[in-house]
């Protein structure tokens, strides 16, 4: 089963994002952690297709 972008689940820990900009002097908007999270699925979505292509079934570093 394959989710869309939107309304899938959380890859990244909100609050953690939300610390990691605050301690970098920036602010940050609600929204960020999920824009990241739709990033991170992205990503791993290339690095399967990148491990499936390659003919492995494990996803490594250097797919990313």
């Amino acid at each position: 089963m394959e989710e869309g972008i939107m309304g899938s689940e959380m890859y990244v820990v909100k609050s953690k994002v939300a610390d990691y900009v605050r301690n970098k002097g920036m602010m940050c908007a609600s929204d960020t952690s999920e824009a990241l999270s739709e990033h991170v699925q992205k990503s791993l979505d290339k690095a399967i297709a990148r491990c499936k292509e390659n003919g492995r079934k494990t996803v490594k570093p250097y797919d990313l």
